[in-house]
């Protein structure tokens, strides 16, 4: 017989966590070897535990999923990633995949459904729920472009660019200089950029920005 494939549940939600566990661990081929609650908490247990796949939540509490997800695959290339959300639009997918994901499934996933694309991200596989692979087929059969070709479409090419470097932890005063423009114009930016990304404040926009894959260069 095989080993076991070993899960690592990444997940804020305790009866979510809860009720994984309890089906994994009644399968004799699955093996949970670990919880987490935060995305920090997920990429030290990653490092040390070495899982074979990883179950990632997008939202979590610190670090989020986008983000944990290419910590992990920088260090640990080899690991495989499945994101299990709630989420299912076109950005939060598109996002997950260019950051390494293996597959993407909802929660609302059947147990069935929910076994076999573990198996199959264990086997190295791509695997979609079925309403993310016809997202998929749709979105790559339309006249648009096969690939988003901006994150965060609603702002504008200057709000992206304060926007990146914002997330680079740089102070309106060093982004203003940078772009020779007055500290009141870059504020207007930020207040935009706020109203548009619907956060409440600075730190909410650079994790944002982070799990889009802005400002990396510095970070």
């Amino acid at each position: 017989m095989d080993d076991p494939l070993r899960i690592l549940i990444a997940d804020d939600h305790p009866l979510f966590r809860k009720g994984m566990r309890a089906l994994l661990e009644s399968l004799p081929d699955m093996e949970v070897v670990g919880e987490a609650t935060t995305g920090e908490e997920v990429i030290a247990l990653a490092e040390t535990l070495q899982p074979d796949v990883i179950l990632m939540d997008l939202q979590m509490p610190g670090v989020g999923g986008m983000a944990a997800t290419r910590a992990i695959l920088h260090t640990s290339p080899s690991l495989r990633i499945l994101v299990v959300t709630l989420f299912e639009d076109d950005e939060s997918v598109f996002t997950a995949l260019r950051a390494g994901a293996r597959g993407y499934v909802l929660k609302d996933a059947d147990e069935d459904e929910m076994v076999r694309a573990i198996q199959a991200a264990g086997r190295g596989e791509a695997i979609f729920s079925p309403a993310i692979a016809t997202r998929l087929m749709d979105f790559f059969a339309a006249p648009h472009p096969a690939v988003p070709k901006e994150v965060f479409p609603t702002l504008t090419e200057r709000e992206r660019e304060v926007l990146g470097l914002i997330a680079q932890g740089h102070t309106n005063a060093v982004i203003a200089r940078q772009l020779s423009l007055s500290t009141k114009t870059v504020h207007n930016y930020v207040s935009n950029i706020f109203s548009k990304l619907q956060v409440a404040d600075r730190a909410q926009a650079i994790i944002r920005a982070r799990e889009a894959g802005l400002g990396r260069q510095n970070v």
